[in-house]
């Protein structure tokens, strides 16, 4: 019998002068980047709270604390390479992530295939198994306003077969 969890992650971050802007692991020329405690990249925040929580194991806050120095200007595609680590250690494995950046700038669709690519590579997973959708807020509330970036993300993950399991750790 396999079984199957899914979990769903947001963040959001203000914009702020004087720091690059990363989404999804992708530097984006823009001149504002997002204000945080590592590299503040809402798309993959989003993404390993919707991991941890689909696999039991808290949030991105538990595991990554904003208190905790190391952390500090961290690349989050390496945070979401150790939010894996875990899932895979709980004996999941990620069936499909898909996501939303909602942003009024920049646009998402020129950057988006490199964000799956990113994310398919920190995960572990083919980029089939990977989508990002970038959407608007149609100019209303703090989003619409361009004060910030929020996103979304939903991730399913499978109970990975025991043996399987082995066989992967012995490589």
């Amino acid at each position: 019998m396999s079984m199957t969890r899914v979990g769903i992650g947001y963040d959001s971050h203000r914009f702020r002068e004087g720091r690059p802007l990363v989404l999804g692991g992708v530097a984006i020329p823009h001149p504002r980047g997002l204000d945080g405690h590592s590299d503040a990249d809402v798309l993959v925040h989003a993404v390993i709270d919707a991991l941890l929580g689909a696999a039991g194991a808290g949030d991105i806050g538990s595991l990554f604390p904003d208190t905790d120095n190391a952390f500090r200007n961290a690349s989050s595609i390496k945070l979401l390479e150790r939010a894996a680590e875990e899932v895979r250690r709980l004996g999941y494995g990620v069936g499909n992530i898909d996501a939303v950046v909602v942003a009024e700038e920049p646009r998402i669709l020129p950057h988006r295939e490199a964000m799956r690519r990113n994310l398919a590579k920190a995960l572990g997973v083919g980029e089939g198994s990977v989508f990002v959708k970038g959407k608007t807020n149609e100019g209303m509330g703090a989003i619409g306003g361009k004060e910030g970036i929020a996103a979304y993300a939903v991730a399913l993950l499978v109970k990975i077969d025991s043996s399987a399991r082995r066989a992967e750790a012995g490589k």
